[in-house]
This record gives structure tokens, sequence and C-alpha cells, in this order.
């Protein structure tokens, strides 16, 4: 039997009317998210790539959260980036974002010529369970 498929709806990450995407799927109790950017805050203000990390990530938590998850159910991001001399940046970003975990999300970063618009340097796709918790784990076997 196929687990239960439901959008999220999140007042936070409005999802454009003639969307043709799902910003988040709960899929049973995984959450799969589609790629969030600093878009529309990278249009009324100029933001850094440390400070775009810094909404996506918070767009990513706002979804998790109106999934009925909290921050330490993120388990993986993607993430990409228009200049990949600000991996350091998005570095920080997700160290200060997920601070005081015991683990950390799995990630890939890959450098793209561009991004939907001009502005935004970096988008970052995420997946979370809410049957894990990264910000308490006790153990962790290695394979």
């Amino acid at each position: 039997m196929s687990p239960a498929v439901q959008r999220v709806d999140c007042p936070a990450v409005l999802e454009p009317g003639a969307a043709t995407w799902s910003n988040a799927l709960l899929i049973g109790r995984e959450v799969v998210m589609s790629g969030m950017t600093a878009h529309p805050a990278s249009r009324e203000t100029t933001l850094d790539c440390y400070a775009q990390t810094l909404v996506v990530l918070g767009k990513i938590q706002a979804l998790v959260e109106a999934a009925g998850g909290h921050v330490g159910n993120i388990f993986r991001l993607t993430v990409y980036l228009t200049d990949i001399a600000d991996k350091e940046h998005v570095s920080r970003a997700r160290r200060d974002f997920f601070a005081g975990q015991a683990l950390f999300p799995t990630s890939t970063l890959v450098a793209v010529s561009a991004l939907v618009f001009p502005e935004l340097r970096v988008e970052i796709e995420a997946s979370a369970r809410l049957d894990v918790d990264l910000r308490t784990v006790t153990e962790v076997n290695d394979v």
C-alpha cells in the first residue's frame, strides 16, 4: 500500500496561484521540498549569500513545522550556488542555523551558472523525516 500524500500548506511560504509545483509534500512521515530561495525578500533589499541562506533555511523550517515537525527532522540538503566562492558563507549559515544539534543534515553543494532571478545566489532543496530528530541523536553507528 502506498503512503498517504498531502500538500503542505504553509502561510509563511506561499505558493503562487499559477504554480506548477508544490513547495512541499508530506509523503508518509517524509517531507520533500522544492528548492527554496530568498525570493521575494531578495527583491526588497540586497542580501548577501549568508543572509540569503538564512532566509532559505527559515523557509525550510517553516515548511517542516507546517507539516508537523521541527528543525531536527531535516536530514538532507542540496545546495545550489551561483558562485562556489560563497561556500564558506553557506557553511557558516548552516553552522549557525543548526547550532546545538547532535548531527548536521547530509548535504550536497553544487555550483550552477544561474538561478531564476539574477540577485539570487543560493537555492536549497531539503528533505525531512518526522520520525527522525538530529537534535537529540545520542548514538551514531558506523556502517
